[in-house]
């Protein structure tokens, strides 16, 4: 069983490069606009806060988690959204301390949680290691709807190799929130992470096979950026549909980014 212990921190590294980012910002920044409709910097870190939060009942209080579940599913269009308002209502030195807190009572939890645990969330159950996965993912996606927003360019890391993996893993997931059947066969991904590694996935004779830099995948997966916009290639049918539709993270299918130049 792998150990979790590199995406955990390689997850707080992620967040306290977030947090340098934002722990200055004047009550104007925290207000500006980010990508996200109708979102602010204060909404996406109210956002992170929330998720935390609920990371750290699935791992500590299940039977809290599963009210949570419940608001959710009352609610399925809206509770995103309204977590991220309410938070955000917050004084921004409130909001970063209580984004602060959670994400390091979080870290802990997960470190302590006992080998082979496996945790209850709004998709499947999630082993340690993919809770720390999928909340590593989010505070990278986040935190880039954050850089935008303070026109700051993040300069990427190795740490995506996480968020790589779990975009190769959701592929299935991806095929079937849109209703279609996923491919039998693995595909093969080539990758180049941003200190020049190549990470590779999959049998090296499949037919169907994308390539291109791991950066370019992690956006697409996320997607924080138009797949016209970046530097995929796809070879095989089945394999330049998964990129148009590929998502590694729960819920339905996001609406993406337009590409580009394109017209709103």
């Amino acid at each position: 069983m792998a150990d979790p212990t590199p995406v955990i921190d390689d997850l707080c590294a992620e967040s306290a490069e977030l947090h340098r980012l934002v722990a200055e910002l004047s009550a104007e920044q925290w207000a500006l606009a980010t990508p996200a409709p109708g979102w602010t910097v204060a909404h996406q870190i109210a956002h992170l806060a929330w998720t935390d939060h609920s990371s750290l009942l699935a791992v500590t209080d299940q039977e809290a988690f599963s009210r949570e579940v419940e608001k959710a599913l009352a609610a399925p269009g809206d509770f995103v959204d309204e977590g991220a308002a309410e938070g955000a209502r917050k004084p921004p030195a409130r909001l970063l301390a209580y984004w602060r807190a959670g994400r390091e009572d979080l870290a802990e939890a997960l470190r302590n949680a006992p080998e082979g645990a496996r945790f209850p969330w709004y998709g499947p159950p999630m082993s340690t290691a993919s809770m720390a996965t999928a909340r590593l993912m989010e505070t990278w996606a986040h935190g880039l709807d954050v850089a935008d927003a303070l026109g700051v360019t993040r300069e990427a890391t190795d740490r995506i190799r996480h968020i790589v993996r779990l975009g190769v893993r959701t592929r299935d997931f991806a095929f079937g929130v849109h209703g279609l059947t996923p491919p039998f066969e693995e595909f093969r991904i080539e990758l180049v992470s941003p200190s020049g590694e190549s990470w590779t996935y999959g049998p090296e004779n499949a037919t169907d096979r994308v390539t291109g830099p791991a950066l370019d995948f992690c956006l697409l997966v996320t997607q924080r950026a138009h797949r016209a916009d970046l530097a995929l290639h796809a070879e095989g049918e089945d394999a330049n549909r998964w990129l148009d539709i590929a998502q590694a993270f729960a819920g339905p299918p996001g609406g993406g980014r337009a590409a580009k130049g394109a017209v709103a």
